[in-house]
This record gives structure tokens, sequence and C-alpha cells, in this order.
């Protein structure tokens, strides 16, 4: 969920979903988990199972939905990992417990210059 959303809906979460260890806080969380990492994992038999799973469950509309959110957000991170996009110097301070939980600071995209 992004953070709008969340705030639109006073939804909780729970950032245990995103470094595989439940489903976020979401309702159908581990199915949309699981959609995700087959997208961009190279298991096309995983995919198609991943796929027939969120359309049964969550129906036509929610699959085009996550699909589109999916190659969104993996086209934004391509382009900041390839031109080597820093964090907003604002942010370093604000973001590092999140870093550290997720453990995004391993990364080597992660160097700040």
């Amino acid at each position: 969920m992004l953070r709008a959303s969340i705030e639109e809906t006073g939804a909780d979460y729970d950032l245990d979903g995103v470094i595989g260890k439940g489903d976020g806080g979401i309702p159908d969380g581990l199915l949309l988990i699981a959609f995700a990492e087959a997208v961009l994992g190279s298991d096309d038999d995983a995919l198609s199972a991943a796929r027939a799973a969120l359309f049964e469950q969550m129906g036509p509309a929610a699959l085009v939905d996550t699909a589109g959110v999916i190659a969104t957000f993996n086209g934004i991170d391509r382009v900041a990992d390839a031109t080597g996009t820093p964090i907003d110097e604002e942010r370093v301070e604000q973001t590092a417990p999140l870093r550290a939980e997720l453990g995004i600071d391993r990364f080597p995209s992660a160097t700040m210059a």
C-alpha cells in the first residue's frame, strides 16, 4: 500500500511483508506478494499459478491493477538505480530507521554520494 492510500483509508500496515515475513497487514497480502515475486522472478509456472490465484480470488480488475502497479514500481526502481538517484538530503535522516528495518542500506545502490 502506498502511504497516500493508507492515509486515505485509515488502514494499518506491517512492513514485515516487504521482507518476506507475512502479508503486510493488508487483505490478500500473501497473494499479492506471491504475484509480485513471480512477476519479477524467472519461473513461468510460478507466474501462471500466481496469476490464476489472484484472478480467482480478487478478480480480473485487481489482476490488471496489480500488474500495472508492479510494472510501474519496477520501472521507477530501474531508472533510479541506473541513474544513481540518491535520497534527497532532507530525507536521509528521516528514512534511516525504515531503511535499517528493511535492510535497504545493504544494497550497493544505497551508497549516498
